[in-house]
Protein backbone atom coordinates (compact mmCIF):
# COMPACT_ATOMS: atom_id res chain seq x y z
CA UNK A 1 0.00 0.00 0.00
CA UNK A 2 1.74 3.39 -1.05
CA UNK A 3 1.95 5.68 2.22
CA UNK A 4 0.47 8.43 0.05
CA UNK A 5 -2.83 7.90 -1.38
CA UNK A 6 -4.65 10.29 -3.49
CA UNK A 7 -6.62 12.64 -1.50
CA UNK A 8 -10.42 11.88 -1.46
CA UNK A 9 -10.59 15.84 -2.91
CA UNK A 10 -7.91 16.59 -4.87
CA UNK A 11 -9.42 19.29 -6.94
CA UNK A 12 -7.84 22.75 -7.03
CA UNK A 13 -9.69 26.43 -7.18
CA UNK A 14 -9.42 27.57 -10.06
CA UNK A 15 -7.23 30.41 -9.06
CA UNK A 16 -4.46 27.83 -9.38
CA UNK A 17 -2.88 26.43 -11.99
CA UNK A 18 -3.17 22.93 -12.60
CA UNK A 19 -0.29 21.60 -15.01
CA UNK A 20 2.03 18.51 -15.70
CA UNK A 21 5.54 18.49 -16.48
CA UNK A 22 5.20 17.16 -19.89
CA UNK A 23 8.80 17.94 -21.47
CA UNK A 24 11.79 19.09 -20.96
CA UNK A 25 14.63 20.80 -23.67
CA UNK A 26 18.43 20.58 -22.33
CA UNK A 27 21.26 22.40 -23.75
CA UNK A 28 24.24 19.71 -25.03
CA UNK A 29 27.73 19.92 -26.86
CA UNK A 30 26.50 17.05 -27.86
CA UNK A 31 22.86 15.96 -28.15
CA UNK A 32 23.33 12.89 -30.02
CA UNK A 33 25.53 11.32 -27.09
CA UNK A 34 22.91 12.23 -24.74
CA UNK A 35 20.23 10.81 -26.80
CA UNK A 36 22.37 7.34 -27.12
CA UNK A 37 22.26 7.31 -23.26
CA UNK A 38 18.69 7.84 -22.81
CA UNK A 39 17.87 5.69 -25.40
CA UNK A 40 19.82 2.83 -23.37
CA UNK A 41 19.40 4.10 -20.04
CA UNK A 42 15.92 5.87 -19.65
CA UNK A 43 13.66 3.73 -22.38
CA UNK A 44 13.56 6.82 -24.94
CA UNK A 45 13.33 6.83 -28.50
CA UNK A 46 14.64 9.80 -30.79
CA UNK A 47 14.19 11.13 -34.21
CA UNK A 48 15.74 14.61 -35.07
CA UNK A 49 14.25 17.59 -35.58
CA UNK A 50 15.40 21.41 -36.56
CA UNK A 51 18.94 20.43 -34.92
CA UNK A 52 17.32 18.61 -31.54
CA UNK A 53 17.05 15.09 -30.76
CA UNK A 54 13.50 14.34 -30.01
CA UNK A 55 12.85 11.99 -27.65
CA UNK A 56 9.57 10.09 -26.62
CA UNK A 57 8.60 7.10 -24.85
CA UNK A 58 5.15 6.67 -22.92
CA UNK A 59 4.93 9.37 -19.84
CA UNK A 60 8.30 11.03 -20.69
CA UNK A 61 9.31 13.16 -23.53
CA UNK A 62 12.84 14.81 -23.64
CA UNK A 63 14.73 17.04 -26.09
CA UNK A 64 18.37 18.04 -26.36
CA UNK A 65 19.50 20.96 -28.30
CA UNK A 66 23.03 22.11 -29.42
CA UNK A 67 24.25 24.56 -26.50
CA UNK A 68 26.26 24.66 -23.31
CA UNK A 69 26.14 21.42 -20.93
CA UNK A 70 23.86 21.30 -17.72
CA UNK A 71 21.23 24.65 -19.06
CA UNK A 72 17.44 24.11 -19.79
CA UNK A 73 16.66 25.32 -22.79
CA UNK A 74 12.72 25.25 -22.03
CA UNK A 75 10.07 22.83 -20.17
CA UNK A 76 6.56 21.82 -20.90
CA UNK A 77 3.49 22.13 -18.77
CA UNK A 78 0.39 20.41 -20.23
CA UNK A 79 -2.37 22.41 -18.37
CA UNK A 80 -5.64 20.64 -17.54
CA UNK A 81 -7.79 22.26 -20.33
CA UNK A 82 -8.23 25.32 -22.79
CA UNK A 83 -9.82 27.07 -20.16
CA UNK A 84 -6.90 27.13 -17.88
CA UNK A 85 -4.66 27.93 -20.43
CA UNK A 86 -6.82 31.02 -20.96
CA UNK A 87 -7.25 32.05 -17.29
CA UNK A 88 -3.18 31.04 -17.43
CA UNK A 89 -2.72 34.07 -19.79
CA UNK A 90 -5.20 36.29 -18.13
CA UNK A 91 -3.04 36.18 -15.23
CA UNK A 92 0.49 36.95 -17.13
CA UNK A 93 -0.97 39.69 -18.94
CA UNK A 94 -2.39 41.02 -15.87
CA UNK A 95 0.94 40.95 -14.14
CA UNK A 96 2.40 42.52 -16.87
CA UNK A 97 4.99 39.97 -17.62
CA UNK A 98 5.90 39.61 -21.47
CA UNK A 99 5.23 36.60 -23.16
CA UNK A 100 4.66 34.50 -26.59
CA UNK A 101 1.55 32.43 -27.68
CA UNK A 102 0.99 30.01 -30.31
CA UNK A 103 1.74 26.08 -30.69
CA UNK A 104 5.23 24.42 -30.73
CA UNK A 105 6.57 21.24 -31.03
CA UNK A 106 4.72 19.73 -28.28
CA UNK A 107 1.71 22.04 -28.01
CA UNK A 108 -1.51 22.36 -30.07
CA UNK A 109 -1.33 25.95 -28.12
CA UNK A 110 0.78 27.23 -25.84
CA UNK A 111 1.87 30.86 -23.55
CA UNK A 112 5.37 31.06 -22.90
CA UNK A 113 7.38 32.87 -20.85
CA UNK A 114 10.70 33.78 -18.68
CA UNK A 115 11.13 33.31 -15.06
CA UNK A 116 13.38 35.99 -13.18
CA UNK A 117 16.93 33.85 -14.18
CA UNK A 118 15.52 33.74 -17.88
CA UNK A 119 14.55 30.20 -17.92
CA UNK A 120 11.94 29.96 -20.37
CA UNK A 121 8.56 27.42 -19.53
CA UNK A 122 5.97 26.76 -22.29
CA UNK A 123 2.03 26.12 -20.87
CA UNK A 124 0.09 24.63 -22.92
CA UNK A 125 -2.87 22.04 -24.45
CA UNK A 126 -0.17 18.84 -25.78
CA UNK A 127 -0.67 17.85 -29.49
CA UNK A 128 -0.76 13.71 -29.18
CA UNK A 129 2.41 12.61 -31.17
CA UNK A 130 3.25 9.17 -31.37
CA UNK A 131 5.45 7.39 -28.81
CA UNK A 132 8.21 6.07 -30.72
CA UNK A 133 9.95 3.71 -28.36
CA UNK A 134 8.46 0.39 -26.91
CA UNK A 135 7.02 0.50 -23.42
CA UNK A 136 10.14 -0.06 -20.66
CA UNK A 137 10.19 0.19 -17.07
CA UNK A 138 7.67 2.35 -15.90
CA UNK A 139 8.55 6.47 -15.22
CA UNK A 140 6.59 9.15 -16.35
CA UNK A 141 8.10 12.49 -16.24
CA UNK A 142 7.22 14.73 -12.88
CA UNK A 143 9.51 17.51 -11.74
CA UNK A 144 11.71 19.63 -12.71
CA UNK A 145 14.60 21.44 -9.93
CA UNK A 146 16.57 24.47 -10.45
CA UNK A 147 19.66 26.06 -8.84
CA UNK A 148 19.78 30.08 -8.57
CA UNK A 149 22.02 32.86 -7.00
CA UNK A 150 18.20 34.04 -5.33
CA UNK A 151 15.53 31.62 -5.42
CA UNK A 152 13.21 34.02 -3.79
CA UNK A 153 11.86 35.81 -7.03
CA UNK A 154 11.41 32.23 -9.19
CA UNK A 155 9.10 31.14 -6.26
CA UNK A 156 7.06 34.11 -6.12
CA UNK A 157 6.56 34.31 -10.41
CA UNK A 158 5.62 30.57 -10.13
CA UNK A 159 2.82 31.38 -7.11
CA UNK A 160 1.72 34.72 -7.64
CA UNK A 161 2.23 35.00 -11.07
CA UNK A 162 1.67 31.37 -12.73
CA UNK A 163 -0.39 29.77 -9.90
CA UNK A 164 1.77 27.41 -8.72
CA UNK A 165 1.29 26.50 -5.04
CA UNK A 166 4.04 26.49 -2.23
CA UNK A 167 4.12 23.08 -0.31
CA UNK A 168 7.33 23.06 2.05
CA UNK A 169 10.12 25.55 2.42
CA UNK A 170 13.95 24.49 3.90
CA UNK A 171 15.03 26.46 6.30
CA UNK A 172 18.55 27.86 7.55
CA UNK A 173 19.08 28.44 11.23
CA UNK A 174 18.42 32.12 10.51
CA UNK A 175 15.18 31.37 9.03
CA UNK A 176 16.26 32.03 5.38
CA UNK A 177 14.93 30.02 2.78
CA UNK A 178 17.30 27.09 1.57
CA UNK A 179 14.98 24.83 -1.07
CA UNK A 180 11.46 26.12 -1.72
CA UNK A 181 8.67 23.13 -3.64
CA UNK A 182 5.74 24.03 -5.50
CA UNK A 183 2.93 22.61 -6.86
CA UNK A 184 0.75 22.53 -9.53
CA UNK A 185 -1.70 19.28 -8.53
CA UNK A 186 -2.20 17.18 -5.75
CA UNK A 187 1.70 15.68 -6.28
CA UNK A 188 3.97 17.72 -3.42
CA UNK A 189 6.12 18.99 -6.07
CA UNK A 190 6.68 19.41 -9.80
CA UNK A 191 8.77 22.31 -9.78
CA UNK A 192 11.52 23.30 -6.98
CA UNK A 193 14.30 25.83 -6.44
CA UNK A 194 17.40 25.72 -4.19
CA UNK A 195 20.05 28.36 -2.87
CA UNK A 196 23.34 28.16 -4.75
CA UNK A 197 26.01 29.84 -5.96
CA UNK A 198 25.52 29.62 -9.27
CA UNK A 199 22.08 29.22 -11.33
CA UNK A 200 21.70 26.41 -13.27
CA UNK A 201 20.07 22.91 -14.10
CA UNK A 202 19.79 21.20 -10.78
CA UNK A 203 17.74 17.70 -12.14
CA UNK A 204 14.90 16.34 -12.99
CA UNK A 205 12.95 13.42 -11.66
CA UNK A 206 10.68 10.69 -13.38
CA UNK A 207 7.98 8.79 -10.88
CA UNK A 208 7.50 5.26 -10.76
CA UNK A 209 5.28 3.00 -9.20
CA UNK A 210 6.66 1.77 -5.87
CA UNK A 211 9.84 0.64 -3.73
CA UNK A 212 9.57 -2.66 -5.96
CA UNK A 213 10.35 -0.62 -9.29
CA UNK A 214 12.84 1.42 -7.44
CA UNK A 215 14.70 -1.98 -6.78
CA UNK A 216 13.83 -2.42 -10.70
CA UNK A 217 15.20 0.54 -11.63
CA UNK A 218 18.74 0.20 -9.68
CA UNK A 219 18.70 -3.35 -11.41
CA UNK A 220 18.45 -1.55 -14.55
CA UNK A 221 20.92 0.51 -13.92
CA UNK A 222 23.43 -1.98 -13.09
CA UNK A 223 22.94 -4.21 -16.21
CA UNK A 224 24.02 -0.39 -18.22
CA UNK A 225 26.89 -0.05 -15.90
CA UNK A 226 25.29 2.86 -14.63
CA UNK A 227 26.41 3.71 -11.45
CA UNK A 228 23.74 5.56 -8.48
CA UNK A 229 25.49 8.25 -7.41
CA UNK A 230 22.86 8.76 -4.92
CA UNK A 231 20.21 6.48 -2.99
CA UNK A 232 18.45 4.54 -2.81
CA UNK A 233 17.18 6.42 -0.07
CA UNK A 234 14.01 9.01 0.80
CA UNK A 235 13.42 12.61 1.03
CA UNK A 236 11.79 14.83 3.89
CA UNK A 237 9.85 16.96 1.57
CA UNK A 238 7.83 14.97 -0.34
CA UNK A 239 8.32 12.02 1.55
CA UNK A 240 9.26 10.01 -1.88
CA UNK A 241 11.92 7.01 -2.34
CA UNK A 242 14.86 7.89 -4.90
CA UNK A 243 17.54 6.94 -6.92
CA UNK A 244 20.22 9.46 -9.07
CA UNK A 245 22.31 8.49 -11.53
CA UNK A 246 24.39 10.99 -14.04
CA UNK A 247 24.04 11.57 -17.60
CA UNK A 248 26.89 12.24 -19.78
CA UNK A 249 26.84 16.02 -19.59
CA UNK A 250 26.64 15.74 -15.16
CA UNK A 251 22.95 16.46 -15.36
CA UNK A 252 21.69 14.51 -12.10
CA UNK A 253 18.61 12.15 -13.57
CA UNK A 254 16.35 10.89 -10.41
CA UNK A 255 13.86 8.01 -10.41
CA UNK A 256 11.35 8.57 -7.37
CA UNK A 257 8.69 6.75 -5.79
CA UNK A 258 5.69 6.98 -3.49
CA UNK A 259 5.46 11.09 -3.67
CA UNK A 260 3.32 12.64 -1.46
CA UNK A 261 -0.38 13.34 -2.32
CA UNK A 262 -1.92 16.63 -1.07
CA UNK A 263 -5.47 18.41 -0.40
CA UNK A 264 -5.47 21.63 -1.65
CA UNK A 265 -6.02 23.25 2.20
CA UNK A 266 -3.01 21.92 3.27
CA UNK A 267 -1.03 24.63 4.61
CA UNK A 268 3.17 24.62 3.50
CA UNK A 269 5.42 22.91 6.23
CA UNK A 270 8.87 24.16 7.06
CA UNK A 271 11.76 22.03 7.08
CA UNK A 272 15.57 22.39 8.52
CA UNK A 273 18.31 22.63 6.17
CA UNK A 274 19.80 18.84 7.27
CA UNK A 275 21.21 15.99 5.94
CA UNK A 276 18.06 14.41 6.98
CA UNK A 277 15.53 16.41 5.37
CA UNK A 278 17.57 15.69 2.50
CA UNK A 279 17.37 12.06 3.05
CA UNK A 280 16.39 10.57 6.27
CA UNK A 281 17.96 7.29 5.65
CA UNK A 282 21.60 8.29 5.35
CA UNK A 283 23.27 10.92 3.93
CA UNK A 284 22.44 14.07 1.76
CA UNK A 285 23.98 16.21 -0.45
CA UNK A 286 24.03 19.92 0.67
CA UNK A 287 24.78 21.50 -2.37
CA UNK A 288 23.45 25.11 -1.32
Amino acid sequence: MLRHPVPTNPARPESCLTADLLYLNFSSPDPRRLAEFYTRVMGYGFTEQDSMQVGRAPGRNILFSPGKAKTLAEAGYAVADAGQLERLRDRIRAAGVAHENGPTLMFADAVRVQDPDSNRFAFGLPKDPPVVAEETLTARMQHLVMASRNPEPIVRFFTDVLGFTLSDDVLDEEGGVRTSFVRSSHEHHSFAVFLAPEDRLDHHCYETDDWNMIRDWSDHMADQHVRLVWGPGRHGPGDNLFIFVHDPDGNWVEVSAELETVNHERPAGKWPHSERTLNSWGQGFMRS
